[in-house]
């Protein structure tokens, strides 16, 4: 999975943030869950949630873009914030 291949990478980089980014992220990890995600203009669109929420954020697999997503939690569901590509960059970049 690209997933196991990027955290992998990380972890074995000889930068400490990437590393720590890394542990981080895999102690937030989940197995794939399917899950509605909301873009702006009432766009949904049905992705893969591969990180728990902490309540604000959540990292998602966009599978028609092939690439992730940060999305903040809203009362309507995973919301696309626009920040877009590798699952610790989205992650990190909170």
């Amino acid at each position: 999975m690209m997933l196991d291949s990027e955290v992998a990478e990380a972890l074995a980089s000889t930068d400490q943030v990437t590393r720590r980014t890394a542990r981080d992220f895999e102690s937030r990890r989940r197995a794939p869950r399917e899950v509605t995600v909301n873009f702006s203009g009432g766009i949904t669109q049905c992705c893969w949630s591969v990180s728990r929420g902490d309540g604000t954020y959540r990292v998602v697999y966009l599978p028609r873009a092939g690439y992730f997503s940060l999305c903040v939690e809203s009362d309507f569901g995973p919301l696309d914030i626009g920040v877009h590509g590798p699952a610790l960059g989205c992650f990190g970049s909170v």
